[in-house]
């Protein structure tokens, strides 16, 4: 007994089938696996994410810290969040926006403080000036930041040392104080009306 040839619209089903098949093989291939689950001396995460944005808002409800990370990382017995390259970016009460990043970061228990650590900075886009530290502590109702280690603090073309640096971000002020050194250019510019 002899099987009759498939048709056209059998041949082309098949042929939509396989192909459909192979690009579903090829998708599943290339989607990235999640990453281990952490574990560290802090114990057992009750849960992590990856690719996060957290917001936080202040008592009025207007959003007033943002961090973004890769990875983050939260522990239940000491209700601290790990966050792997934070990116922050804080609001002060006038509405200014600083900038503030480390290659690793912590929330302390219900959210706060952040602390940055490893290159850790904290940038004024509108007073042009930059700290770099290597940990950096950021208390997010109070907006005081402040650091404990050499700090690096740049307006250029000025540029100050100090082993702690303090700045209240509603205040717009900050101080540098143990062994301060700098370097203050004179101001080359001429004057207009000589």
């Amino acid at each position: 007994m002899r099987l009759p040839r498939p048709g056209f619209r059998t041949g082309l089903f098949l042929l939509l089938l396989a192909l459909g098949g192979g690009l579903a093989l090829l998708d599943l291939r290339d989607a990235p696996l999640p990453g281990p689950v952490p574990g560290d001396e802090a114990g057992e995460p009750d849960y992590y994410l990856e690719d996060a944005r957290l917001t936080r808002f202040d008592a009025r409800g207007h959003p007033h810290q943002r961090l973004d990370t890769p990875r983050l990382t939260h522990t239940p017995h000491d209700d601290v969040t790990r966050l792997e390259r934070p990116r922050g970016r804080l609001l002060d009460d006038s509405g200014r926006v600083w900038l503030a990043s480390g290659d690793r970061g912590t929330l302390g228990a219900g959210g706060n403080p952040l602390t940055l650590s490893g290159d850790a900075r904290l940038l004024a886009p509108a007073e042009r000036w930059q700290l770099d530290t290597e940990v950096l502590h950021f208390d997010a109702d109070s907006g005081h930041a402040w650091s404990d280690t050499p700090a690096l603090l740049r307006q250029p073309p000025q540029r100050m040392r100090g082993e702690r640096f303090d700045a209240w971000i509603h205040d717009n002020r900050a101080r540098l104080t143990d062994n301060v050194r700098g370097h203050h250019p004179p101001d080359t510019r001429e004057d207009p009306e000589s």
